[in-house]
């Protein structure tokens, strides 16, 4: 019998949106706008919330046509149709898709990948929201130009790797996303022009600092069951240590140990080698 592969993405989604609805009571994929409120897990919420805000001024104020493109799952469309939009959402997974369908009910949910999805325009805003660096970039921008409505606007919010950006040859750098330079080379050719762009970089990135916290939390934890075994039983703990060098090479040991037990991963480190924007495109 054929082995199939594990959904390590889907099972980190679904482990994601729990751990995120019992912190905020909200299933919100997002980063959090941290300018004025103390980076701590009690303030994530209101984090997020306060990024929502700073989304939702990019939109038109009268009620409109909006595509959501990896909609994540569905609490943004749900504040839109809120406001008295008409929502249409694109995600690339079964599970978003039904946890859009569930969070968003009035919203049509197409579950396939943007630049496969079959929708029919035009909108009025073709909105990412922490998903255009998962969309090639040569389909992205491309696509929403055969979707827009006239006088329509593109809205991006999401990480781009900055001129500054240095790839470790084993640990993993924060963030992500297209090269800054890229893109701006990208809509140089399309006809489009920037009517807005905020760099809000320093407003997201103490969100590194809070998901390193929480999975310091957890090494901690493994490091005391470790030491415990090491004491009581060796031959288990052997076990297991053979097991892991087994299943993982060393630079996912060397990635893993990053994540739980080390501070590399931080604000700093992802100011560093990455630009958040806000930005919305329109048609000259």
């Amino acid at each position: 019998m054929a082995r199939t592969k594990i959904d390590t993405r889907g099972l980190g989604l679904d482990i994601g949106l729990a751990y995120t609805k019992w912190l905020t009571g909200a299933e919100n994929l997002h980063y959090g706008y941290w300018a004025d409120l103390e980076v701590c897990a009690a303030n994530f919420g209101a984090a997020q919330t306060a990024y929502t805000d700073r989304l939702f001024e990019r939109l038109p104020e009268a009620p409109c046509r909006i595509l959501d493109i990896g909609g994540g799952a569905g609490e943004t469309a749900r504040k839109l149709i809120a406001l008295g939009h008409q929502v249409e959402i694109v995600v690339p997974s079964a599970f978003l898709a039904n946890r859009c369908r569930e969070n968003a009910p009035q919203a049509v949910v197409h579950e396939a990948r943007f630049e496969d999805a079959q929708v029919t325009g035009p909108f009025d805003v073709c909105l990412f929201s922490e998903s255009f660096q998962y969309i090639p970039l040569k389909h992205g921008v491309a696509k929403c130009l055969t979707l827009l409505a006239d006088g329509g606007r593109i809205v991006i919010a999401d990480c781009f790797r900055s001129e500054t950006f240095s790839r470790d040859a084993v640990q993993a750098t924060a963030g992500g996303g297209h090269r800054i330079a890229k893109f701006r080379a990208l809509v140089q050719t399309t006809g489009l022009t920037v009517s807005q762009e905020e760099d809000i970089t320093a407003q997201v990135a103490p969100s590194i600092d809070l998901e390193q916290g929480l999975f310091n939390v957890v090494g901690y934890g493994l490091s005391r069951v470790d030491e415990e075994l090491s004491l009581h039983r060796p031959r288990m703990r052997g076990t297991i240590h053979w097991i892991m060098r087994r299943l993982l090479n060393p630079r996912k040991r060397a990635r893993l140990d990053q994540r739980l037990n080390q501070k590399t991963r931080n604000a700093a480190h992802f100011a560093a080698n990455n630009t958040y924007l806000m930005l919305v495109l329109q048609r000259a």
